[in-house]
């Protein structure tokens, strides 16, 4: 193992030890609200009625990159292309 550069030691801030690690919590459970706010950190409420099932499924590298390279969204834009093609090929469904 490396010695540390006495150079960079920092005794303001000293490493992290293993029972820092597991005594540590998230900031959203020890931030106050309004700082969570202008750093960014927001929940998400349980939903009432969830509406999407989570799955696992394997597309060729070539079909998902085609989704992604339009950026944020590729997942609602695969659901809705897989929706159409539902469409056109079951006359049932909605």
């Amino acid at each position: 193992m490396k010695k540390p550069d006495p150079e960079m030691i920092d005794d303001q801030n000293p490493e992290w030890t293993e029972d820092m690690f597991r005594r540590a919590k998230p900031a959203r459970d020890v931030l106050p609200p309004g700082l969570q706010a202008k750093l960014g950190i927001r929940r998400r409420g349980q939903q009432i009625a969830p509406t999407k099932i989570q799955t696992s499924v394997r597309y060729d590298a070539d079909v998902l990159a085609a989704f992604k390279a339009d950026g944020p969204g590729w997942q609602s834009r695969m659901n809705d292309a897989l929706r159409e093609w539902l469409r056109e090929h079951r006359p049932t469904f909605r």
